[in-house]
């Protein structure tokens, strides 16, 4: 039987493949000036990629700069600077260590993933930062370097991680329980008045450029007051960051990828044109039942 971390590990490392598939069967390395209105998935990172949206790839510099105004720092509080990679197939302890000793965060020209991980930054610098900060503790605490189960579920959701808040905890409780005709559906017009997703993970946010059936987020779930609901987006993420920061760096928090919940993203209202049936949430091969999640710590 396949080790748990290691299936984890098989799970969070998917994504490339299925990059890799895309650009090679279509062209997906070919830059989109209008990438953010291709779906109301990516609506988190819109303000981050506000200007930088030209006819071209935006620059490394140009995100340099767009990092700078913002002020984003490393896990250990350096100012963050965006580098070419120095080699290929840098193992991810190193990745993480050298943004921590260094502030120093690899970027790829011209590439999808690490686009959005830098958008990622922008848009959640505090979560980011705490991220980078709990993998290298978890590093530094075991001298031989293993990946083990905290540093597996750390990646996934930085790979893959979605954000869901919602003023009602029974709506949060469905998708803990699987129960996704139930939220989608049936109580389909309080999610959309009480329930909001957002993308946080880069790879995720690559597949929303030509998402499919099957594209899965995992996802860290808050209660929220109505109040905050009445916020324009920016100060939702701008709470969302500060909340999530700390539920990252709670060392009861993240500790096995079962505490994040598993969250089919294309049955959000709105967020695929084929929801708006009834009968699309009957494909179990997408809208599974299965294991209840973990409880993490409240957030």
């Amino acid at each position: 039987m396949i080790n748990k971390s290691v299936l984890a590990l098989l799970q969070s490392r998917e994504v490339y493949l299925i990059s890799a598939a895309h650009r090679t069967l279509g062209g997906m390395d070919t830059w989109d000036p209008l990438f953010m209105d291709r779906s109301p998935m990516l609506a988190a990172l819109r303000e981050a990629a506000t200007g930088l949206c030209g006819v071209d790839w935006p620059s490394v510099a140009a995100l340099q700069i767009a990092v700078d105004r913002a002020g984003v720092r490393s896990g250990s509080g350096m100012a963050l600077r965006l580098v070419l990679p120095a080699q290929s197939g840098l193992e991810a302890s190193a990745y993480e260590q050298r943004v921590y000793g260094r502030g120093e965060l690899e970027v790829r020209e011209r590439n999808w993933h690490d686009l959005f991980n830098v958008l990622a930054w922008l848009t959640f610098p505090r979560a980011k930062a705490a991220l980078n900060a709990r993998h290298c503790a978890v590093f530094e605490n075991d001298p031989q370097g293993r990946r083990g189960p905290v540093r597996d579920a750390l990646t996934l959701f930085d790979e893959s991680g979605v954000i869901v808040v919602s003023v009602d905890a029974a709506l949060l409780q469905m998708i803990r329980d699987f129960q996704w005709r139930s939220l989608f559906w049936t109580h389909r017009a309080a999610v959309v008045r009480d329930l909001r997703c957002l993308l946080f993970g880069h790879a995720l946010c690559e597949k929303a450029l030509a998402p499919y059936k099957g594209v899965t987020g995992r996802g860290l779930l808050f209660e929220i007051d109505r109040e905050f609901l009445e916020l324009s987006l920016p100060e939702q993420l701008t709470q969302i960051d500060s909340r999530l920061a700390a539920q990252i760096a709670d060392p009861r928090a993240l500790l096995v990828t079962n505490q994040l919940a598993p969250v089919p993203v294309l049955g959000v209202p709105g967020w695929c044109a084929e929801n708006e049936e009834a009968g699309y949430y009957e494909d179990q091969n997408y809208f599974r039942t299965g294991r209840r999640v973990t409880p993490a710590p409240r957030g």
